[in-house]
């Protein structure tokens, strides 16, 4: 089947782009977030793209006066990927790896946005992920990170929250290949292992600069993908440095974290220090993820909106589908030559089965 994107010369197989290899946990992401430099809000948004299963879908979300708001959005694709709108949700690129626009259209939940993201940074290319359990390969994909700020508004029920360049920056990334998604394996391969995933992504923004991190290891902690980056603001390029590391420090009960630091070792030896201070955490079940109704890629009809809300005090972060978080955090930069920097930016933290380093052991047991 022709689409609009084959007129584009974006071809990499020769087949239509309809057609995305021959996996059927293909995807293609979207995904934003962006805060008030003072954390009173926060908000998110994505927009996933199935092509085997041929299903997109979105969400948009915002938190304020300790509600956490969740529109999401499915649909079926029809093999058309250029038309990325799902019900009241539409994302436009307005100049490639540079501006994109978010936008939420009237709809009986009150929730309303038009918001523009501007780069600060080049975007970076992580280090493609590839994660294997056994034989089976679980996750193949590469991954595009890029700060920047906002303008536009957002309607949360008849409140608007105003957004400037000067007042909201955050992070989006843009991410493709092979993760699960839809309906889960039917059989996993033998013998079926213990689940066990460590995550943490933590993208800064500050005045002059940004800064990136993230973490994959499996049980023993050994990374299997790992990167950190410094890239000042502008057209420059982006730092990576040979060694990285971080500490964790959890809030008992929880596998969340109460306070964390990042190292970034240089070839020359030199370290720079990301020290972290969360404050409050963000649902990525607001998006999907882990979200036992609207996870991603899962069919819902021809169109099919829906809304809920979360109230953060009230939150249980030891049930399942709030495990995975991105927490609003102060930062401190400190480096060579005097560098010290204040800031702001997330911590993502998904942290499945055992992690010997940090003394967490069977599938969602608190740290002590």
């Amino acid at each position: 089947m022709l689409s609009r994107a084959d007129d584009y010369p974006i071809h990499q197989t020769p087949e239509p782009i309809a057609f995305a290899g021959t996996d059927r946990n293909f995807y293609d992401r979207y995904f934003f977030n962006g805060y008030a430099k003072d954390g009173e809000t926060f908000f998110a948004a994505a927009l996933g793209v199935y092509p085997h299963l041929n299903i997109m879908d979105a969400a948009f979300c915002v938190v304020k006066d300790g509600k956490q708001h969740n529109l999401h959005a499915s649909r079926i694709l029809h093999m058309e990927r250029m038309v990325t709108e799902v019900g009241p949700i539409s994302i436009d690129v307005l100049e490639p790896l540079r501006s994109l626009r978010v936008r939420v259209a009237p709809n009986p939940h009150g929730i309303e946005a038009d918001i523009i993201f501007h780069c600060r940074t080049a975007a970076i290319q992580e280090p493609r992920f590839t994660y294997r359990i056994g034989p089976r390969t679980i996750m193949d994909y590469t991954r595009l990170t890029q700060n920047g700020v906002y303008e536009g508004w957002i309607s949360v029920q008849g409140q608007r929250l105003d957004l400037t360049r000067q007042t909201h920056w955050g992070t989006r990334d843009r991410s493709w290949g092979v993760r699960p998604v839809g309906a889960a394996d039917s059989q996993a391969v033998a013998p079926p292992p213990l689940p066990q995933f460590y995550w943490l992504w933590a993208p800064m923004n500050f005045e002059d600069r940004i800064t990136l991190y993230h973490l994959n290891a499996d049980a023993k902690g050994k990374a299997w993908n790992t990167a950190g980056v410094v890239c000042e603001t502008g057209d420059g390029a982006p730092a990576h440095f040979s060694a990285v590391r971080s500490e964790v420090h959890y809030r008992r009960g929880t596998r969340h974290a109460e306070a964390a630091k990042v190292f970034l070792t240089d070839e020359q030896g030199a370290v720079t220090t990301i020290t972290l201070k969360p404050h409050w955490n963000f649902y990525m079940s607001g998006l999907g993820y882990m979200n036992p109704i609207w996870g991603h890629g899962h069919f819902k009809g021809e169109l099919a909106v829906g809304y809920d809300e979360i109230e953060t005090a009230k939150v249980n972060e030891n049930d399942f589908p709030y495990q995975h978080v991105q927490a609003f955090c102060t930062a401190q930069l400190e480096g060579p030559h005097g560098l010290r920097r204040a800031g702001q930016g997330v911590l993502e933290q998904l942290i499945i089965g055992p992690y010997a380093p940090h003394g967490l052991t069977g599938l969602l047991d608190p740290a002590p």
